[in-house]
């Protein structure tokens, strides 16, 4: 199948991070597509296929699933498991058909969040069922050769939460500033961590909100709780072509 270089279709166009690149895409050179659950459900791979050979698009970048709250993935594990692993592993099997690249966001919570600083190669070990979920899908993506999986600890903006944790390390990066981010690497493979500057949730939230109050991972995760994700992003910010212009204090180029 002849396939469209500048066309990119995006599952998952209604959730938090999907609308944020509803909003942007049209400064980006490329035509993006983002389909109601009617014309492409994660859980029909009929539906995948019938879309994609009607758009033939060169890349397709997987948002779709079940994210928040954490809690539904212990609650719910049947919605976790076919929304995570077998709606990704559809959406693998449609692209592998078609040679779409495939682009699949998933999480730095894959890993085991005891030391951080954990680099692509670092062994991993989920620290909750949501990531679980997650490296479930990595599983059928990386599978697939002509696949990027980028490892992030995506949020809001502003900063949601009245609350935010002090002991707790992640790379944390807005959704508006990783969106240019995933333009830049599109022809990229293999597994990419992307994210901005290892700190607490806290630090990182004071910036945009000094009123913010502190709370502790420890107390209401327990003593045992794995608390420090923090990745090695070198790999991305080897490449200096990428600009991120407003958090540029979060990811030092």
């Amino acid at each position: 199948m002849s396939l469209y270089k500048n066309r990119i279709v995006i599952t998952g166009g209604n959730g938090r991070f999907g609308k944020i690149f509803k909003k942007n895409h049209l400064k980006y050179k490329y035509k993006f597509y983002f389909p109601s659950k009617n014309e492409l459900n994660i859980l029909k791979l009929n539906t995948i296929k019938k879309y994609l050979s009607k758009i033939k698009p060169k890349y397709l970048i997987h948002l779709a699933g079940l994210s928040r709250p954490m809690s539904i993935h212990e609650r719910n594990i049947a919605d976790s498991i076919n929304k995570n692993i077998i709606g990704t592993a559809n959406i693998t099997k449609a692209c592998s058909e078609k040679n779409i690249k495939l682009i699949y966001v998933s999480t730095c919570y894959v890993y085991p969040g005891i030391k951080g600083n954990y680099d692509e190669n670092s062994p991993v070990l989920p620290i909750n069922n949501y990531a679980w979920s997650k490296l479930g899908g990595e599983s059928s993506v990386k599978l697939y050769k002509n696949s990027l999986i980028l490892r992030t600890s995506a949020t809001e903006k502003p900063f949601v939460h009245k609350r935010a944790f002090y002991d707790f390390k992640t790379n944390f990066i807005f959704h508006e500033d990783l969106v240019p981010g995933i333009i830049k690497v599109l022809n990229l493979k293999g597994i990419l961590n992307i994210g901005g500057k290892s700190q607490s949730v806290f630090k990182f939230a004071k910036k945009f909100n000094p009123k913010i109050k502190k709370v502790s991972a420890r107390k209401l995760l327990g003593k045992k709780a794995r608390i420090n994700i923090t990745m090695n992003i070198n790999k991305f910010k080897n490449y200096s072509w990428l600009n991120f212009g407003t958090i540029k204090e979060n990811i030092r180029l």
